[in-house]
């Protein structure tokens, strides 16, 4: 006994039937692009964006994006008026050249949709626009695999489609103010990253000599213990993967090596133990095992081989006791 009022977003709807409408256009635009193996395997379509899977056996390249979308547009600039048909028999429209869309049951009469008869004609029962013109605007987002011999564009038109060019175009702006307004955009960005090329390749060199000093001192601060070549030292090194290569050239060059070396990266303790295979055989000596013990001194936890491990914690003023009982740990 209720009473009900059925009724429509209209907006939402003139967004969906751009977003159906330029779908149409977009399947025409792959077979002129790529050719006419290209058949629709699904797709979706809201008020956001379109969503068109297609049959193609690779990607679509960037160039081949670009001239789609600018048949797209192209089409959407003419305004080509919208030709519906209804109650068409089937044979009549399989006639005129009627595309059926894939996964749809087609009864004795059907309905055909056209923008242009050389252009787009398919069998669809979806709401459209009157006229192309309405689409505004088409851009091409993603273009994606999504099954062997099937691929996936997702697109959008009308708003959203001119938010996604105001968004690009603030970006550019910020950047180009960012670089002092520069003529040329792309210079200014090629400049800067040429310069960054070379203070890394600068900071290499430097990081390198730091290393081979360090290392010139720690072969100074080598110890003996019953055969066994000993450093525990705290070093100074930026990144972990710097120190690691300094553990294993002083692995290659000293035997029996025990070294135990605490750093402190980022604001966080760093642990190395490298062990010679040769004291990992004959002493069953175990890096990762060593570490982890260690390791409760800076409040972390590691591991890593036998003859190489590293730990990571928090507290890095627990580098000095973690040192002292990594050499401990020999007696």
């Amino acid at each position: 006994g209720g009473t009900f009022i059925a009724t429509i977003d209209s907006e939402r709807r003139r967004l969906i039937t751009g977003n159906h409408s330029a779908t149409h256009l977009l399947h025409a635009a792959l077979r002129q692009v790529l050719g006419t193996h290209v058949v629709q395997k699904g797709s979706l379509v809201d008020d956001n964006r379109t969503r068109f899977d297609f049959a193609h056996f690779t990607k679509v390249t960037d160039e081949e994006v670009e001239k789609i979308e600018a048949i797209v547009n192209q089409k959407i600039r003419a305004n080509i008026v919208l030709d519906e048909k209804r109650n068409v028999p089937i044979e009549e429209a399989t006639a005129m050249g009627a595309m059926a869309l894939f996964g749809e049951k087609y009864g004795e009469y059907v309905r055909v949709i056209t923008f242009d008869p050389e252009y787009s004609v398919e069998l669809c029962g979806g709401t459209h626009v009157k006229a192309t013109g309405e689409i505004a605007l088409f851009k091409i987002e993603t273009e994606t695999s999504v099954a062997a011999g099937v691929r996936r564009i997702e697109a959008i038109t009308a708003d959203n489609a001119l938010k996604h060019f105001n968004d690009k175009l603030q970006v550019i702006n910020s950047v180009h103010a960012l670089l002092n307004n520069p003529k040329d955009l792309v210079k200014g960005v090629q400049d800067l990253l040429d310069q960054k090329q070379e203070l890394e390749r600068r900071l290499d060199g430097m990081m390198i000599e730091k290393a081979r000093a360090i290392k010139a001192e720690l072969m100074q601060q080598i110890t003996e213990r019953n055969g066994v070549s000993v450093v525990t030292q705290k070093i100074e090194l930026p990144s972990a993967e710097a120190i690691k290569n300094l553990c294993y050239e002083m692995k290659r060059q000293i035997d029996n090596l025990y070294m135990v070396l605490g750093s402190e990266i980022d604001g966080k303790a760093h642990l190395s133990v490298v062990i010679s295979e040769q004291l990992v055989e004959s002493k069953k000596l175990d890096a990762a095992k060593i570490v982890r013990e260690l390791a409760k001194e800076i409040q972390g936890g590691g591991g890593g081989q036998a003859f190489y491990a590293t730990a990571g914690g928090k507290n890095a003023a627990g580098l000095d006791a973690a040192l002292a009982k990594a050499t401990a740990l020999l007696d």
